[in-house]
């Protein structure tokens, strides 16, 4: 079979950091901000296009909109949307990036209901100011939010032994957004984008390995109703499946991460063909990027599996470099490089990582796409 046709009419989508969250330490983060994408979004949105990318996954900052319940303060992003309509940028919106507004207690009912009328008012906005599909990512890693805000406190709600319970109210709050959405863009699509991760089992563990391994599916096995049907999942809110894989992702289980090259790494190409087996709708990888110097050979390694999977069958219909700009570490502001962009110089312009557009030039080419790909259409989502 050959290579699937790109959801967002090219293979290669940009996304840029948006996570919003309170640390363990209770400070706020804003990666939309420490960037200065909030500010820079028309430039940023050029430099992508000349580099042949024309569909990006970006963020609407909840805690910065809802500054009290049920008033919406549009400010923050009314410029972005703007940048996105003006310079024909398709985007697919995360409404929540890991963070929420300091009032809501996420283990309420009101957390999902407040969720899902932000939702529907964030897609009335975006229907008003921008001009053709809507895509949206309601809520960023339901699986990573569980695991780092629920069972290991890391990160907002900071609580422990909880992971389970934060991954079911997480699910409830995706499938009453989705649902609200729907009553005002019944055309929006939706983009799921959870860790794709493999855990290699050493003797006597492989039975809790491939538990630990099975439980990536958890998130959106309950969207679809599949787990725990009580929640109100059913098959028609899973849309495109967006899988995350990073260089570690892989990891012997209670061990170290298994480096690619390694026996015991699984290929990629096998681990989407699960996905798509398992849930038989349109693939991408929602996130994928290394750091340093290691970017376009990592870049190589994902784009030569995602053929193989395609020539198998597996329809994976786009790629997302992610971070597609620098960062400030969460933990400690470390400059984090792992975007095609860098952090912006004191005028606001950005530089290309060579290494990696050169790269990403060479994929494209592969791909069998034109350097400057069409925007988002209507047609490419039907």
């Amino acid at each position: 079979m050959t290579a699937a046709t790109p959801l967002f009419g090219g293979m290669f989508l940009g996304g840029f950091e948006c996570s919003s969250h309170r640390r363990r330490d209770l400070r706020r983060l804003d990666l939309l901000a420490s960037t200065r994408h909030d500010r820079l979004a028309a430039a940023d949105y050029a430099a992508l296009r000349r580099n042949g990318i024309a569909t990006v996954r970006d963020g609407l900052r909840w805690h910065r909109i809802e500054t009290a319940p049920g008033h919406y303060d549009w400010s923050s992003a009314l410029p972005m949307l703007h940048a996105a309509r003006d310079t024909g940028m398709g985007v697919i919106w995360d409404l929540c990036h890991y963070g929420w507004p300091d009032d809501l207690d996420v283990w309420s009912p009101a957390f999902v209901d407040r969720f899902a009328r932000f939702s529907a008012a964030a897609a009335r906005l975006i229907a008003d100011e921008t001009q053709g599909a809507a895509a949206f990512c309601p809520i960023n890693e339901i699986s990573f939010m569980a695991w780092a805000g629920g069972e290991v406190g890391y990160m907002n709600p900071g609580t422990k032994r909880r992971g389970g319970a934060l991954k079911q109210q997480l699910v409830r709050a995706a499938i009453a957004a989705i649902e609200a959405i729907r009553a005002v863009q019944p055309a929006a699509r939706f983009l799921t984008a959870e860790p794709l991760i493999h855990v290699e089992s050493r003797g006597r563990q492989r039975r809790s390995a491939e538990a630990y391994r099975l439980s990536q599916f958890e998130a959106t096995d309950m969207l679809g109703g599949w787990q725990v049907p009580e929640l109100g999942g059913h098959p028609g809110l899973v849309d495109i499946v967006g899988v995350n894989f990073y260089p570690r992702n892989q990891w012997f289980h209670k061990g170290t991460s298994i480096p690619l090259g390694d026996h015991a790494f699984r290929p990629l190409s096998e681990m989407l063909a699960e996905v798509h087996q398992r849930y038989n709708r349109p693939l991408m990888l929602a996130e994928t990027g290394s750091e340093g110097s290691a970017r376009a050979a990592w870049l190589h390694y994902v784009c030569d599996e995602v053929r193989i999977a395609q020539r198998a069958g597996v329809p994976v219909g786009g790629i997302c470099l992610y971070p597609v700009v620098d960062y400030p570490g969460w933990d400690n502001n470390r400059p984090c490089q792992v975007g095609l962009l860098s952090q912006p110089a004191a005028d606001g312009t950005r530089q290309p990582y060579q290494p990696l557009a050169l790269e990403l030039r060479r994929q494209q080419t592969l791909f069998g796409e034109a350097q400057h790909a069409p925007a988002l259409r209507e047609d490419t989502l039907s």
